[in-house]
């Protein structure tokens, strides 16, 4: 078999040689053929080719004549056998064929470089086993493909103390290299290696080729397409004055195809919501899969530009080959089910000046217009604002909501607007760039950090005439299935993390120098350190937040944007958790915004303002309280009571989405102005989506002196920290933001300098210390010395902050997290203790109250009100099986209980579909087990003695060999009611068991040996005895009583696709594979309610849901809906070997399973 192994050392001809040393003997060129499709396949080091074109660039400049075309298909984080998508994005082999390659470029193995040299050979044979599929599959077409296998660059040491020196990782990366080779070897591939011309590159030269170590920058990549070149083509690329207009040319092509292949809003294309249906059943697959049809004819089109490019010739593109879209009619006024008239406003726009009149505000403010769609034309649907260090106002003009329409000009921008004249009005705009779906930004390190997805870019002006000329993607993997809950409102913390929020529907993959690539899908706020390129899940948050902001103390407060709840972030655990900050009133809520400025009054100094975009059209104050009630809440945990509308619009199109306040301390109000404001309820196209109307209003406080403007853009660091002690937050925060661009070093120095002197125990300066805490952190240096006084300063809120800094340094995984630390708090019905119980007791109850509340425990069922559900789940009010005999409800909550029994008067029958109670001995510990039984007993009037962990350790250690539900018969039988009630309604010592060991062993078990020697030494008679009778109760879900609503698949209607290894896995693991029939489902609809079920229905009307708690099937009408998302969590308990006594009863169990698979 031919060897094509080759390595080239020399980079592009147009620049110098940077080595002293000959190339690398290449055995042979590769051959590029007439019209060949070349697929570029990897991860972020091909993906950011589509960014930075140098490559194509270089090898279109050397093929000219034959007329190749490249598709790049990269995506950052993707692995040769990992490459997470979102729901319904076209499988592998489908887009293979669609592009129909002849040859397929292949950058892979930086993630899997982390696994570490051992694991090199697996990542040969994954290498190898891609290379035989996809020509497989292209044989299917009766076609040939060639593959250039690449190995992965090396990585950079640059120096920066805030990256790691990649020495272990080029040890890795070496590995993977031969790897690559001996695949390239196996399968006749070509082989080319960029490790080791990557590595001598940085290690010959004093400048930097990368942003962090493992990506490129712009220089990087024009190096490296000269390395590449000559290394397939065999020659030094010559260059040339084309080179310029060949490298544009292949970056308009690119952009085409990029929201081809990357295309955003996957969820509308191919996902959940692409089966929606509008006006006449058409659905936004019909409309959004033909744009990609129309994308390839473009993205076609502009090859020939490229070609032209290169052959030197004048080329105008021509379009009119390019299908016309698809017409779409609105929905707007009740087109269609879907259609709210409660959310849509009026298609008849009225001027500013019109709406703004029917704007209320409290009496003694005035507003007034600050910009509009009138004075610039390209302003519409203003998403998010800023203010930087000049004072000037920044605005996201979202012109394309919901994505850019192919054939439209893409016009969506980051805008700066400037009041000359200082009449609260502004005078100028300038376009500082063309951004696709600008959800959010913020300024850091002397430019601006801007989302737009899949990237986040870093942009920056450094000729100083306001416009972007630096253009890079500073993260890559951002997820875009869903373009309004993508990554939203970015705010730069007092820590130094940039911040965002972003919903359900998205895939994440994130690349970083630190670790394996992260994958992520959950919904809440991120944190990403521009300095260190960490990405770690902050604190979950569902299922659209949006909205994130600071007070002067650096507490966190962030929005759901669709559910409209508001929440502090505090620590938790290893990371952080999201706590209930107020009675939510409205939704949704598109951002919020800290009152701190010198022109409101002092009275609404430090409140949350929230901004609600349907029903209340306006800004809510809310006043909040950090210093604890003594009583549930501590200091520093923070609770917010309503206070007054700010704005109240009675115009249906005002959206307020975004507020901040100016450099003059007037708040600022971006007006989306939208007819339309939901993203599910209308077609993507609806043509009554608005992309014209945009307005920015500015509220003052009458006869208050505006803000004095304070000084910050390209002041000396000293000056910048005085202004460290201005009383503002955003004088404070845009001085952070320019000591952001300086020298950490200096700043460093400055800072220690500046903060001598100040008493940690005087208020005013242990702020200041504060700032200097945090600037420490900000710049990524540790000062322990620092911290320490902090945490013993006598100023309460201080202490605070510095225990949030204690907790990133000292507790949070700087490299990044894998997950969130803990879901946003629930929100849980306050019960009171009564007053009789002890006050040991009284902490007891509350403990009860909350064990009650958790998700699937006892409120599923029994709901808050105690009552049950009518003829499935029995009332716990004035029930004597809750007051009478404390053993008897120990029993029957530790083990569960089934069978026909009669409470009150009512009786609960297993034959009518009433199911099992559920066996609560492995899920709660004695001491939450007793707080919740001394709830139930001591609630809704019910009055009876508590009970202590003493008696339920006493009661489980008698039990401990029960394996069995109880019967209410056997119950009784040990602990009969009192003759009364009886005549009424006639009709050793351990620990908890769980058998941890067991799980551990079967779970480090092949499958394929835990499937044979089930099947091998099984007894099936004992395994359905355990399936129908054990503390699993498997029954209870898979086999329910004729009535009883079936939770989980018939096993004996499994497909037989599934092995008995597979029916093992499932046992073990239940997530890895959910019948999608048993999802469980959550539905959001508009007034805030969520409703969790299976999913028994779904048409364009409604969806149906089954849900044990509630007696019949839950409808809910399709244009109540806001959102719609399966859990990834099983229903089906993950630890069902733990209550397996010993590997016998599991091999009888499955054994059982497995037989009862067969027999069809």
């Amino acid at each position: 078999m031919l060897k094509k192994h080759l390595a080239v050392l020399l980079a592009i001809g147009l620049m110098p040689l940077v080595w002293g040393i000959p190339p690398a003997a290449a055995d042979e060129p590769f051959e590029f053929k007439a019209n060949d499709v070349v697929a570029i396949y990897g991860n972020g080091l091909a993906d950011r080719m589509q960014h930075d074109p140098w490559v194509e660039t270089v090898l279109q400049a050397e093929l000219q004549g034959k007329n190749v075309r490249f598709r790049n298909m990269s995506f950052s984080g993707d692995m040769v056998n990992k490459r997470p998508r979102n729901k319904g994005f076209t499988n592998d082999g489908e887009y293979l064929q669609h592009v129909a390659p002849d040859v397929v470029f292949a950058f892979y193995g930086y993630n899997e470089s982390f696994a570490g040299p051992e694991k090199a050979d697996a990542y040969r044979a994954e290498l190898v086993q891609l290379v035989r599929r996809y020509t497989d599959l292209r044989k299917e077409k009766g076609e040939d493909l060639r593959f250039v296998l690449f190995s992965p660059i090396a990585y950079e040491n640059t120096g920066d103390r805030h990256l790691p020196d990649g020495n272990q990782l080029n040890i890795n990366l070496a590995a993977i290299t031969a790897a690559t080779r001996a695949a390239a070897e196996e399968t006749g591939a070509t082989f080319v290696d960029l490790y080791s011309p990557t590595m001598q590159l940085f290690q010959s030269s004093s400048q930097r080729f990368t942003i962090n170590g493992i990506h490129l920058n712009a220089d990087g990549y024009q190096k490296l397409s000269g390395i590449i070149a000559k290394a397939l083509l065999g020659k030094e690329p010559t260059g040339g004055e084309k080179t310029a207009d060949i490298y544009a040319a292949v970056k308009d092509k690119n952009w085409h195809w990029h929201n081809r292949y990357h295309a955003t809003d996957g969820n509308d294309i191919w996902g959940g919501r692409s089966t929606l249906t509008f006006v006449d059943g058409q659905s936004n697959a019909d409309v959004l899969k033909h744009e990609l049809v129309m994308l390839d004819v473009m993205t076609a089109n502009r090859d020939e530009a490229i070609w032209a490019a290169v052959a030197g010739k004048p080329y105008t593109i021509d379009d009119s080959n390019v299908p016309p879209p698809v017409k779409v009619i609105s929905n707007v006024g009740g087109g269609s089910k879907s259609s709210s008239a409660a959310k849509e406003g009026s298609v008849d726009y009225l001027s500013p000046e019109e709406s703004m009149a029917l704007i209320k505000v409290p009496e003694g403010y005035e507003l007034n217009l600050f910009a509009s769609e009138v004075q610039f034309p390209d302003l519409a649907n203003p998403v998010q604002m800023q203010v930087d260090s000049k004072g000037r106002l920044w605005a996201a003009s979202w012109n394309t909501y919901p994505k850019w329409e192919p054939g439209k000009e893409m016009n969506d921008t980051l805008m700066i607007f400037e009041d000359t004249d200082k009449d609260g009005k502004a005078d100028t705009r300038k376009i500082f760039a063309h951004v696709h779906n600008p959800l959010g930004f913020e300024f850091w390190g002397g430019g601006v950090i801007v989302t737009s997805g899949p990237d986040l870019l870093f942009l920056k002006d450094t000729d100083g005439d306001d416009v972007a000329d630096v253009r890079y993607p500073i993260l890559q993997g951002l997820g875009t299935a869903d373009t309004h809950h993508a990554a939203n409102n970015l705010i730069y913390g007092p820590d130094g993390g940039i911040y965002w929020q972003s919903g359900i529907f998205l895939v994440h993959n994130h690349e970083t120098p630190w670790k394996q690539n992260l994958t992520i899908g959950a919904s809440g706020m991120y944190r990403f350190d521009p300095r260190t390129f960490a990405i770690t899940p902050h604190a979950g948050n569902s299922p659209n937040p949006h909205g994130t902001s600071f007070d002067r103390w650096g507490y966190c407060y962030a929005n759901d944007g669709t559910g409209g709840k508001s929440f502090q972030v505090r620590p938790e655990g290893k990371g952080f958790k999201m706590h209930t900050l107020l009675t939510k009133e409205f939704r949704p809520v598109a951002a919020d915004e800290i009152m701190s400025s010198a022109h409101f009054p002092e009275e609404l100094q430090n409140d949350f303002l929230i901004c609600n975009t349907i029903g209340f059209l306006g800004i809510k104050q809310y006043s909040l309280d950090r210093e604890g009630n003594g009583k549930d809440r501590e200091f520093g945990h923070v609770w917010g009571t309503p206070g007054i509308e700010l704005l109240n619009s009675e115009d249906r199109n005002f959206r307020p989405t975004d507020a901040i306040i100016g450099e003059d301390g007037a708040l600022y109000v971006a007006d989306w102005h939208n007819a339309i404001i939901g993203h599910m309820q209308h077609n993507i196209r609806d043509p009554n989506r608005d992309h014209k109307h945009g307005r920015i209003f500015r509220l003052t406080v009458k006869d208050r002196p505006l803000q004095e403007p304070v000084k910050i853009d390209g002041q000396p660091i000293e000056a910048l920290l005085e202004n460290l002690k201005h009383p503002v937050d955003g004088v404070r925060h845009r001085t952070r933001v320019e000591l952001s661009g300086r020298d950490s070093d200096q700043v460093i120095a400055a800072t220690q300098k500046w903060m001598e002197g100040f008493d940690p125990n005087d208020e005013t300066e242990a702020h200041h210390l504060l700032e200097a805490l945090w600037m420490h952190q900000q710049h990524g240096v540790q000062n322990e010395e620092l911290l320490n006084a902090l945490l013993g300063s006598d100023v309460k809120h201080a202490v605070v902050a510095a225990k949030t800094v204690q907790h990133f340094w000292h507790n949070v995984d700087a490299t990044g997290a894998s997950g969130f630390a803990a879901p946003a708090e629930v929100e849980f019905v306050k019960f009171d203790p009564p007053k009789r119980l002890s006050a040991e007791d009284r902490k007891a109850y509350k403990l009860g109250a909350e064990v009650f509340q958790r998700e699937s425990h006892c409120a599923t069922c029994h709901l808050a009100h105690g009552k049950g559900s009518p003829n499935v789940y029995p009332s716990l009010v004035a029930s004597p099986w809750v007051t009478g005999s404390e053993d008897r409800l120990i029993k029957m909550t530790l083990h569960g209980v089934w069978g026909k029994m009669v409470v009150n008067g009512k009786t609960f029958d297993p034959s009518r579909g009433v199911p099992p109670m559920t066996a609560f001995r492995s899920l709660l510990k004695d001491e939450e087990l007793a707080a919740v039984l001394t709830f139930v007993r001591n609630t809704w009037g019910n009055e009876a003695a508590p009970v202590s962990a003493a008696s339920v350790k006493r009661v489980r250690d008698e039990t401990i060999d029960r394996t069995t539900f109880w019967t209410p018969e056997d119950l009784l039988a040990e602990h009969p009611m009192d003759a009364a009630y009886a005549a009424n309604n006639s009709g050793a010592v351990g620990e908890e068991f769980s058998n941890e060991k067991l799980e551990e062993e079967l779970l480090n078990t092949p499958l394929a040996e835990l499937a044979k020697v089930a099947i091998d030494r099984g007894n099936a008679h004992r395994g359905k005895k355990l399936f129908y009778q054990s503390s699993a109760a498997c029954f209870a879900c898979h086999d329910p009583p004729s009535g009883a609503a079936r939770l989980g698949p018939d096993l004996s209607k499994v497909p037989t696709k599934l092995s008995p290894e597979q029916l093992v896995d499932a046992i073990l693991r239940p997530s890895n594979a959910i019948d999608k029939e048993f999802a469980q489902v959550s539905v959001l609809t508009d007034d805030g309610k969520l409703q969790t079920g299976v999913r028994i229905s779904e048409n364009d009307k409604e969806i149906v849901l089954r849900n044990l708690a509630e007696p019949n099937p839950i409808t809910i009408p399709q244009d109540t809906i806001e959102d719609v998302s399966e859990s990834k969590i099983s229903l089906m308990p993950a630890n069902l070997a733990r209550q397996m006594k010993n590997r016998k009863e599991f091999d009888d169990l499955m054994k059982y399973i497995i037989e009862t698979r067969k027999r069809k």
